[in-house]
C-alpha cells in the first residue's frame, strides 16, 4: 500500500543516529525495468545512509517482483495515490508554514510550465505533486531529495526546492532527455540542482554542452553498478543449440526488429540458435508478427516482463547476450550479462563504448546494421572458445569499473560532501 498518515508516523519513529536523512524520488519505484535503483538504495542504506523513498506512481508488475521489492512499497510515498483531502491538507500545511514561500513556489511552477511543457495545467499538476512531496519531507525531517532521471519527477523536485527549505540532486542517464532539452527543462534542472550525477562520460559531455563552464564542477561521474557476487558465471550445460538472450522493454529504441532480422539471416545461413526476448512493451505485437514472417517461430520466444530472479535464471542458460539498441544511457543489463561472463553484443552508441571494448570484452556493431550484427552473432555462435575469452574479460571489466559497492561508495561520498553528513 502507498504511504498514509499512519505509515508516515511509522517512518517518523525509524530515526537513526545520522545527522540527516535523504530521500530518493523516481517516477515509479520499485520498477521492474529499473531494478538498479532499488539495489542502489539498498547499498546506500547498508553503508549507513538513511534513505527514504517517494514515487510519483505505484509500480506495475509488482506481482513479479521479489519479496524485498514488495516490502519496499510499504514504506514508499506514492504521490498520485493520496486522496484529495490529504493533498489539500499537505498544501495547507506548507501554506501556513510560509505563505510567501508557497506563493513563490506557485509562481515558479507557472513560469516553468510556460518555458518547458508549455502547458499551465500540467504545471499546476506538478505544483500539486510538489506540495505533497514537500509536506512529506517536512514531516520526516528531510531537506534533500535525489531524483533518478531528469524527467517530470525532477521537475516536481525542482518546483518543491523553490520553496526554499530543501535542495535536490539528480542522476542523469539519457539519452531521451538530451533529445528533449527544452520541454524537459534539462539545463534549468541542472543549474538549480545541488549536484548532478552523470552515469557516463557521454552523459557528462551532453550536460557540459548545456551549462556554462563555471558550473561543470557540479557534474560528477558515478557509474551504475551491479553486484558481481550475485551475478556470477554459471556452468553452461553442453548443448548443440546456443541460447541468445535479449533483456529490455519492447520499444523502438531497443532495436529488437533489427535483431530479429539478423536472426532471420542466421537461420538462412544454417546457424543453430534459440533466441529469448525478456520484456514487455508497445512493440510486442509487431515483433511477434515479424517472427512469424521470418519463419522464426521455432527459434524465438517472448516471455513478457519477468522479475529479477527469473531473469537471472535466463542469464544462467544464455551463451550470448544482445542489445541492438538505437538509444541507451548505459544499460545495466549489459553489466549483468558481462558479470555472468556472457559475451555481449551491442551497438556503438552513447556510453556503451565506455563499457565494451570491441572484440576484447564484448562486441560492438553500428546501430541498424543488420549485416554487421548478423556477422558478429555468427562469429560468436561458431566459436565457443572466443565466447569464453570475451566472457572472462567482460567479468573483469565489470568487477573493476561497474561494481555496485564501489560505485555506491562514490555516491555516498557525494551526499556526504554536498550535505555535510
Amino acid at each position: 500500500m502507498g504511504i498514509s498518515a499512519n505509515s508516515v508516523k511509522t517512518q517518523d519513529r525509524k530515526m537513526t543516529s545520522l545527522k540527516q536523512r535523504i530521500a530518493y524520488l523516481t517516477s515509479e519505484y520499485p520498477a521492474i525495468s529499473h531494478t538498479f535503483i532499488f539495489r542502489e538504495i539498498q547499498a546506500l542504506r547498508a553503508m549507513g545512509l538513511q534513505v527514504m523513498t517517494a514515487s510519483i506512481k505505484r509500480p506495475a508488475f509488482l506481482s513479479k517482483m521479489t519479496t524485498e521489492e514488495k516490502h519496499e512499497t510499504e514504506e514508499t510515498l506514492y504521490i498520485k495515490d493520496l486522496p484529495i483531502i490529504e493533498i489539500i491538507l499537505a498544501h495547507i500545511n506548507i501554506l501556513i508554514k510560509s505563505p510567501a514561500k508557497y506563493l513563490s513556489m506557485l509562481s515558479e511552477a507557472i513560469t516553468l510550465s510556460r518555458s518547458g511543457p508549455r502547458n499551465v495545467l500540467k504545471g499546476l499538476a506538478y505544483f500539486a505533486e510538489a506540495g505533497i512531496l514537500l509536506n512529506w519531507m517536512f514531516r520526516n525531517a528531510i531537506n534533500h531529495i535525489h531524483v533518478h532521471f531528469a524527467n517530470p519527477a525532477a521537475t516536481v523536485a525542482m518546483i518543491a526546492s523553490s520553496y526554499g527549505n530543501i535542495t535536490y540532486s539528480m542522476s542523469v542517464h539519457g539519452p531521451d532527455v538530451f533529445y528533449n532539452v527544452d520541454p524537459l527543462l534539462l539545463a534549468e534542472k541542472a543549474k538549480k540542482a545541488l549536484f548532478v550525477r552523470c552515469i557516463s562520460h557521454y552523459c557528462q559531455s551532453q550536460l557540459m554542452r548545456l551549462l556554462p563552464t563555471a558550473m561543470w564542477s557540479k557534474l560528477d561521474i558515478v557509474r551504475c553498478g551491479i553486484d558481481p557476487e550475485i551475478f556470477t558465471p554459471s556452468d553452461k550445460i553442453a548443448d548443440n543449440i546456443p541460447e541468445i538472450l535479449c533483456v529490455g522493454r519492447l520499444v523502438p529504441a531497443k532495436g529488437q526488429h533489427i535483431l530479429l532480422q539478423a536472426c532471420g539471416r542466421l537461420k538462412d545461413r544454417g546457424a543453430k540458435f534459440h533466441m529469448t526476448f525478456i520484456g514487455e512493451g508497445e512493440d510486442r505485437d509487431s515483433l511477434e508478427a515479424l517472427t512469424k514472417k521470418l519463419g522464426l517461430s521455432s527459434n524465438v520466444i517472448f516471455t513478457g516482463a519477468l522479475g529479477q530472479e527469473a531473469v537471472r535464471s535466463h542469464y544462467d542458460r544464455a551463451n550470448i547476450f544482445v542489445l541492438a539498441s538505437f538509444a541507451e544511457g548505459l544499460p545495466v543489463v549489459l553489466m549483468e550479462a558481462m558479470s555472468k561472463s556472457i559475451p555481449s553484443v551491442s551497438t556503438r552508441i552513447t556510453g556503451i563504448p565506455e563499457l565494451i571494448d570491441n572484440w576484447k570484452d564484448g562486441v560492438l556493431v553500428s546501430p541498424s546494421d543488420v549485416a554487421g550484427l548478423t556477422d558478429a552473432l555468427q562469429t560468436l555462435l561458431s566459436d565457443p572458445e572466443l565466447r569464453k575469452v570475451l566472457g572472462k574479460a567482460a567479468r573483469q571489466k565489470v568487477m573493476q569499473q561497474y561494481s555496485l559497492k564501489q560505485n555506491c561508495e562514490l555516491m555516498a561520498n557525494l551526499f556526504k560532501k554536498h550535505l555535510n553528513i
